[in-house]
């Protein structure tokens, strides 16, 4: 099991939605749980993956391969409780997430993307669109996973070492394996995130994910 155990911890202070991801993978016989190597294996490998959300409520979001489930805790039993049974993603959104503040130093691809986006009904794209940004990819996912969406936190140039910020074994192949088991899609923008080939647990990945129609757009754009 990999997991993040805290996604959106900047968000503590001001009383935002944080999160917990998980990753789950199969130990190959004999296999050493301390040995990096153990885990190194890619997205499409996973067993299970999923999310709880520390929100209004507090959510649990799996998949074991066979769709998304979603639960809410009841505090008065202790337990979890279906609220949503084979969740799909919308295909078509006219919701975007990124953060616009590092707009100079992303890709030109990814800058006339998001240029389109910004036309609206009078740009290429011929729809009007409204922009999120929550800074926790648990409540970002989230959203897209009730309605739609696409979340994009895309390579930048200010470390050429980094190809993004997320990170790949914990936090783009779970949440990657959720939305295409929901119908969407997940992409580094060059490639499916869940067919990288990891070479370190905390290996950085650029991230473009949500409903489907939105996500091949942007990977248009990047060809």
């Amino acid at each position: 099991v990999l997991f993040d155990p805290l996604d959106g911890s900047s968000n503590i202070d001001v009383n935002v939605t944080v999160g917990t991801i998980f990753s789950v993978l199969k130990a190959a016989p004999g296999a050493d749980g301390g040995d990096e190597a153990t885990y190194l294996q890619a997205g499409n490998k996973q067993v299970a993956a999923g999310y709880v959300l520390y929100g209004p409520s507090t959510l649990l979001v799996f998949s074991t391969g066979e769709g998304v489930h979603s639960f809410t805790l009841d505090p008065r039993i202790g337990e979890f409780v279906l609220q949503r049974d084979n969740i799909q993603v919308p295909t078509e959104t006219q919701e975007f997430a990124i953060n616009m503040s590092n707009q100079r130093f992303w890709l030109p691809q990814m800058q006339n993307y998001v240029a389109d986006l910004l036309k609206g009904e009078e740009g290429p794209l011929g729809k009007r669109y409204n922009m999120r940004w929550i800074a926790s990819m648990v409540a970002e996912i989230h959203r897209i996973l009730t309605r739609g969406g696409i979340f994009m936190y895309p390579f930048d140039n200010r470390d050429p070492s980094k190809p993004g910020k997320l990170r790949l074994m914990y936090e783009g192949n779970p949440m990657s394996m959720l939305i295409e088991q929901a119908g969407g899609k997940a992409s580094t923008a060059f490639e499916d995130i869940m067919d990288v080939a990891p070479d370190a647990i905390h290996q950085r990945v650029s991230v473009v994910m949500g409903s489907a129609d939105e996500v091949e757009k942007a990977c248009s754009y990047h060809k």
